[in-house]
């Protein structure tokens, strides 16, 4: 059965219990299954990659299958959902089993696809299409950002932020978080600010450069700052932004404290993180404790008093701080 994407009131698990969700717009598909079904099911929500899926299909079926005295029922999301499932999904719903609740999360699929098919035919199954998102729809969600904010906003930040996005909420999820993070407590911001924000990944990807030393690769972070060309503005930002990874590392390090797994808690995080950082993000867990990374993100704190403080030397003071980090 098809449902547009604006018609959430229809999505209801009690009711059907096989979703297909497909479209390039992750940041949309994310929001829906977080709102509508992963708070739901904190502790009983279960994932998997097709590749996974159909390498061990009886496995698959045994982990699915399997009964805990402490759930009634379980959310298994399969990413990267494609026709070459059909044959085990369609298996699912003749069995009609009423205590799982399957998200199939799937890119681009053509009218042609037996998968989507298979959903929109079915009056037991809802079919989703998660399209980019126009200009106007991302407009609204900056308005509302920073209306909650109470922070004064252009428009001409607005479009540019827009731009910025690509038509994918995720996108902009990540861009107002770094936003945010660079507010801070000023509870302002400018047009050149924004421009610089968004604009930092034409300059070798400062985000690659704070992963690449949260990861503890020197070489890589030192070849990262030789090649860019900061200004003293720049390393503001960068602190800054070093600050919001490190904020995030930190509660990554605590939760895989608690339960030991990291796939688990990579894939419950929220925001969620984009599978290709997935493998940086695990290779951080392993170098950090979050003891340690509450002492990072003192020295951060630090580290910005004293850019602030020596201006004119703050490149060095940042590339020091980097190195030290990265060792």
């Amino acid at each position: 059965m098809i449902v547009k994407n604006f018609e959430q009131d229809k999505i209801d698990y009690k009711k059907n219990n096989f979703f297909l969700f497909y479209g390039e717009n992750q940041g949309y598909k994310d929001q829906v299954i977080d709102e509508k079904f992963k708070k739901n099911f904190l502790k009983s929500t279960y994932y998997y990659d097709e590749i996974d899926i159909l390498n061990n299909e009886n496995n698959f079926f045994n982990n699915i299958l399997s009964k805990s005295f402490f759930e009634n029922e379980k959310l298994i999301i399969i990413n990267r959902s494609s026709d070459k499932i059909i044959k085990l999904i369609s298996e699912l719903i003749e069995k009609k089993i009423i205590d799982l609740v399957f998200v199939l999360n799937a890119n681009t699929l053509e009218k042609k696809s037996k998968l989507r098919s298979l959903f929109e035919k079915n009056k037991e199954a809802i079919c989703i299409a998660f399209y980019e998102d126009n200009n106007q729809t991302l407009a609204a969600i900056i308005n509302l950002f920073f209306r909650e904010r109470k922070i004064p906003i252009s428009q001409q930040s607005v479009n540019l932020i827009v731009g910025r996005c690509r038509g994918d909420r995720l996108n902009l999820t990540n861009e107002l978080q770094k936003i945010e993070g660079f507010i801070g407590n000023e509870r302002k911001i400018n047009l050149q600010d924004i421009l610089k924000l968004t604009n930092l990944a034409e300059n070798y990807n400062v985000s690659e450069l704070i992963n690449s030393c949260l990861s503890k690769n020197k070489e890589r972070t030192a070849h990262i700052l030789n090649e860019n060309n900061y200004s003293s503005e720049d390393c503001i930002i960068i602190i800054r932004s070093f600050l919001i990874k490190s904020k995030q590392l930190i509660k990554l390090c605590k939760e895989m404290e608690k339960t030991k797994n990291i796939d688990n808690v990579i894939s419950n995080f929220k925001p969620p993180i984009f599978w290709k950082d997935k493998e940086v993000i695990k290779q951080q867990i392993r170098n950090w404790s979050s003891k340690d990374v509450e002492e990072l993100i003192y020295k951060i704190n630090e580290t910005e008093f004293l850019i602030k403080k020596y201006s004119n030397n703050s490149i060095n003071i940042l590339s020091n701080f980097i190195i030290e980090q990265a060792a």
